[in-house]
């Protein structure tokens, strides 16, 4: 996933948002990243990458980790797949699901 794709589908919040809100701001728990343009408020498939996200930001700058997240492509499929399987109720005007 590169920086400009969208991390949050139901409300287009893309990872560099993210990832700037929480340089930025310096959340103390993963679920104020919600205060970015709703990011994992929706549909709710994005918050297992959100606390990734927040997770590799508490680590020493130095850490090497790898970032675990697919491509866009495969994003949005998984999440049609998790809101197809009843995991979640996107908002109106999200990304649609494939």
């Amino acid at each position: 996933m590169e920086l400009d794709d969208e991390l949050c589908l139901c409300f287009h919040v893309s990872r560099r948002k993210v990832e700037n809100f929480i340089r930025i701001e310096r959340p103390r728990r993963a679920g104020q990243l919600a205060e970015c343009y709703g990011a994992g408020t929706g549909c709710g498939w994005c918050r297992p990458f959100l606390q990734r996200l927040f997770d590799k930001a508490q680590q020493p700058a130095d850490a090497a980790l790898p970032d675990n997240l697919p491509s866009a492509a495969e994003y949005a499929h998984n999440r049609s797949d998790y809101v197809r399987a009843g995991g979640g109720t996107p908002p109106p005007g999200a990304t649609p699901i494939e």
